[in-house]
């Protein structure tokens, strides 16, 4: 049985749980599908018993809210990326205004995140086809690396390599970088899908490898170590993928929010979906795993609903 909370007037665009507290999620969300109008950063607690989700902080946005990060040095301190471009530092013990903004992007930021292993750095990626690399006490951003031709949906970074990130756009490329690399070029490109790359994410214990996802309806397998071509592919589907999250307690498993108004759980081993969460109404945008209770998982939908339950997952 899922816990729910209703985000009223506001539709999912992603969510992630807290790395300090068990009991600690939030959601970044947006009025009329982020098109126009405001935004909501909502901090929830989960709680025992009937109570289920709880709201312990919620933050409303001039413009629509994309993607969020928790800080990895600081406890309560959470990053949004907006519709305007700019991106905001969260304190959810105080009440009103964000601890710290930026504003580089031109247009709308559609992914921020922190470093896990470096931890005083975050990237973040945008309509304007650039990523940035920041540090929350610099009051700009620490490099610009612009060789996407269209909207960079996702940059993230490696989970054990603190200089390397890989992204993905709408220009259909897949790049993997080094922040060292003096020309601020990629360091290679992985070419492969037909259409848009909405999403990535790394495998946490076979660290050469991360999964994609594109609007050509297939999840795709690289290995950084061959460019030339994916480990393996899945689909196509009848619907495009929107996100894709590797389990952290689990090489094998590989999480997807997607159109088809689900959340999948897939052994990458076998390409077999092992678990289906269909209780959502409309799109399914986030999907984020616990990193303490294995199984544990959360989502958020255009259904204005966020969704926190737990799966069978064998550690294996």
């Amino acid at each position: 049985m899922a816990m729910r909370y209703r985000t009223a007037g506001f539709k999912g665009y992603n969510v992630k749980f807290s790395p300090f507290n068990d009991r600690l999620l939030a959601a970044a969300t947006s009025a009329n599908f982020g098109l126009v109008g405001n935004g909501r950063l909502s901090v929830l607690q989960m709680c025992a018993g009937p109570e289920g989700l709880q709201p312990r902080q919620s933050y409303d946005t001039q413009d629509a809210l994309f993607d969020l990060t928790w800080n990895e040095v600081h406890e309560n301190q959470v990053a949004t990326g907006s519709g305007d471009g700019s991106i905001k530092l969260w304190d959810i013990t105080l009440q009103q205004h964000p601890v710290a903004r930026w504003k580089e992007h031109s247009r709308e930021v559609m992914s921020v995140e922190w470093n896990y292993t470096q931890k005083t750095t975050f990237l973040s990626s945008a309509w304007d086809g650039s990523v940035k690399l920041w540090n929350p006490v610099q009051p700009k951003s620490l490099r610009t690396f612009a060789e996407h031709t269209g909207c960079v949906y996702t940059a993230a970074w490696s989970p054990r390599q603190a200089d390397q990130f890989a992204t993905c756009g709408e220009d259909r490329a897949v790049k993997l970088w080094s922040v060292n690399e003096p020309n601020g070029r990629s360091v290679a490109t992985f070419g492969g899908h037909l259409d848009q790359v909405l999403s990535l994410d790394w495998n946490k214990y076979s660290p050469e490898l991360f999964a994609t996802s594109s609007v050509d309806r297939t999840i795709k397998i690289w290995d950084i170590r061959n460019p030339r071509g994916q480990v393996s592919m899945f689909g196509p589907f009848e619907f495009s993928v929107r996100r894709v999250k590797f389990s952290p307690f689990s090489p094998h498993y590989l999480a997807t929010a997607g159109y088809d108004m689900s959340a999948s759980i897939w052994d990458v081993r076998t390409g077999a979906v092992t678990h289906v969460h269909d209780a959502h109404s409309e799109f399914v945008v986030g999907v984020d795993w616990s990193f303490f209770h294995p199984g544990q998982m959360a989502t958020c939908s255009w259904d204005e609903q966020v969704h926190v339950f737990n799966v069978p997952i064998p550690q294996n």
